[in-house]
């Protein structure tokens, strides 16, 4: 009697997991053509000042021209291919304003994002120690 009811409970645990798995998939797959993520960070400490653009094509399918506009007198970087699923890290150029980016692409896609503070610790450099 002993191992029907194992083998049930096995069973039924791997059928919760299959199914908790099909869910999350299902709900995190990209459903639009054409969208982005922008994610623009600013941290401001007694080193001063670092900021960094991460910018994410979370739709379907491709995105050309993504044209990021740090504001200010700085020049707009170009990314002219963005496959979906890929993932830019940028830093601002010189004479940025440092207050909001603004991303377009050709397929109509427009995001206009503020700088964010995270409520971390500072950044740490490259050594991956605070000190």
């Amino acid at each position: 009697m002993k191992k029907p009811l194992l083998s049930i409970t096995i069973g039924g645990g791997l059928a919760a997991i299959g199914i908790f798995l099909v869910f999350t998939f299902l709900l995190s797959a990209p459903t639009q053509k054409y969208d982005i993520s922008v994610n623009p960070i600013i941290v401001k400490d007694e080193m001063g000042i670092e900021t960094h653009v991460m910018i994410k094509n979370t739709g379907i399918n491709p995105l050309t021209n993504v044209k990021i506009d740090y504001g200010g007198t700085a020049k707009p970087d170009m990314i002219p291919l963005l496959n979906p699923g890929d993932k830019i890290s940028l830093s601002p150029p010189q004479g940025s304003d440092l207050s909001m980016v603004r991303v377009t692409a050709d397929q109509g896609v427009n995001v206009t994002q503020p700088y964010r503070e995270p409520a971390s610790a500072p950044f740490i450099g490259n050594s991956g120690y605070g000190g």
